[in-house]
């Protein structure tokens, strides 16, 4: 009598834990990756905030106050919709900035949290800040 070949059941479930686990570094990685390809969204939008400030300020000597010079609406979002953007201007003579991108909806699990770029070209949060970088450099 012929012997039937195939798998037996112990060899299958070896094969689906091993792709269970694959799946779930995949997953993870995949989720890390979209994280960080949105929060270009963010550096688009505050850098053209700065670059708009600073033409800004050398036409007036004073940076702008409000988001409207730039384009945007009253609830400033980014162009993707992944950040709300806002901006402070220090003291009444508006001598400097700080525009910030606040994450929205999944891209608030983003480790990196607010971003921000302030007049002098200093990003927050910055490489040193551990914690914030864990799914990638925020800047």
């Amino acid at each position: 009598m012929d012997r039937l070949r195939g798998f037996s059941l112990l060899e299958l479930i070896i094969v689906v834990a091993i792709a269970a686990i694959l799946a779930a570094i995949a997953v993870t990685t995949y989720g890390r990756y979209v994280l960080r390809a949105h929060r270009a969204d963010a550096h688009h939008a505050l850098m053209t905030i700065a670059n708009g400030q600073e033409r800004w300020y050398a036409t007036y000597n004073r940076y702008a106050d409000d988001l409207s010079e730039f384009g945007y609406a009253m609830v400033a979002l980014s162009q993707h919709g992944y950040y709300e953007l806002a901006l402070a201007v220090d003291g009444d003579a508006a001598q400097s900035f700080t525009a910030t991108a606040t994450p929205l909806n999944a891209q608030a699990g983003d480790a990196c949290g607010i971003l921000a770029i302030d007049g002098s070209g200093n990003k927050t949060p910055g490489p040193e800040d551990e914690q914030a970088n864990a799914n990638g450099r925020c800047w």
